[in-house]
This record gives C-alpha cells, sequence and structure tokens, in this order.
C-alpha cells in the first residue's frame, strides 16, 4: 500500500518506496528521502504543465513540438535525420511521426529522404519554421528564466545543473522498460 508523504508543499501526495514486500528489496527510503522525492516527483509533474501552457497560449504548440523546431533549428542546415530527433527528444518514432505530421500540416517541417542513405528520412525546418522558432522562444526562455533560474541563486543553479547532468547519467545506465 502507498504511503501518504507528510509535505506542506505537496499534501497528500503518493510515495511508492520499492518493491512489493514478497520480493527482495533494498532498505525503504527514509522519511528524509522520501520528503526529497515529493519535491522531484512533483517538480517534474508542475515544470512541464506550466511550459506547455505558456506555448500553447503564446504559441500555439506544445514543449514537444517546440523541442522538435528548437532542435531542427539548432541544427546544421536546419536538418536532421529522423530517427537522431527521436533520440535527442527520447521518444519514439512513431510519437515523433505523429508530431512531425501535425508541424507539417503547419508548414513549419518537412520530410524528406537522406540523399546521403536513402534509407534514412530527414525532417527540415522551413522558413516559416524558423519563424515560429523565433517567435515562440522567446516567451518559453522567459518562462523558463522566472521559474528555475529566478528562484535560485547562481550557485544553486550550478548545482542544478550537476545534479540532473548525474541523475541522467544515471537514467541512462538502467534497462530501458517496456510494456508486456
Amino acid at each position: 500500500m502507498p504511503r501518504k508523504v507528510s509535505n506542506a508543499g505537496n499534501p497528500g501526495l503518493m510515495a511508492y518506496p520499492g518493491r512489493m514486500p514478497e520480493q527482495s528489496s533494498p532498505a525503504p527510503l527514509s522519511d528524509e528521502h522520501l520528503e526529497i522525492w515529493a519535491s522531484v516527483a512533483t517538480l517534474l509533474e508542475r515544470l512541464p504543465t506550466a511550459l506547455d501552457a505558456q506555448l500553447q497560449r503564446d504559441s500555439g504548440l506544445t514543449h514537444f513540438e517546440h523541442g522538435i523546431l528548437f532542435a531542427l533549428d539548432s541544427a546544421p542546415e536546419r536538418r536532421l535525420r529522423l530517427s537522431i530527433l527521436a533520440a535527442y527528444a527520447s521518444c519514439t518514432l512513431s510519437r515523433l511521426s505523429r508530431a512531425i505530421s501535425r508541424l507539417e500540416s503547419q508548414g513549419w517541417v518537412r520530410r524528406e529522404i537522406d540523399a546521403t542513405d536513402g534509407r534514412f528520412t530527414l525532417g527540415v525546418l522551413t522558413d516559416d519554421g524558423h519563424a515560429k522558432v523565433v517567435e515562440s522562444t522567446p516567451g518559453h526562455q522567459a518562462l523558463v528564466q522566472r521559474l528555475v533560474f529566478d528562484t535560485l541563486t547562481a550557485a544553486q543553479a550550478r548545482q542544478l545543473g550537476t545534479i540532473s547532468r548525474r541523475i541522467s547519467a544515471a537514467i541512462s545506465t538502467e534497462p530501458t522498460w517496456t510494456p508486456t
């Protein structure tokens, strides 16, 4: 049974420390670690929602779509293989393909066969797509500045970067979960 975590910022947030009791498992998380995890889990829920809301309201994009456009805008010749773009976005080719289709319908992206290897498809940012990135990025960055960097000292921001890179590195060594 999940255990309620007492956390003023997250009342009623449920925590699931470890595996089922009949399985061999590490020691349960300490109360301090549960409190920290509750804060991280809440951040992981609230920040993407806030970023999506701002981008939808101001630019008609999801955070995921903005990330695709931004990655293409930053790439050489504003083009990337879709398989590489999916890896950057940490998503399946299927999810990326659906997003690319939405962006294509707006005229912001087009697909081309990779001239260097016809087995691959490229996502190519159009001039209108570049204009969309130029339009949507300032508001997005202002929200990131306000929600993340304005709430931290410079030292805390550097620590956040270090901590995020360490957790990301640990995640990359974990086996990928696939539904059965």
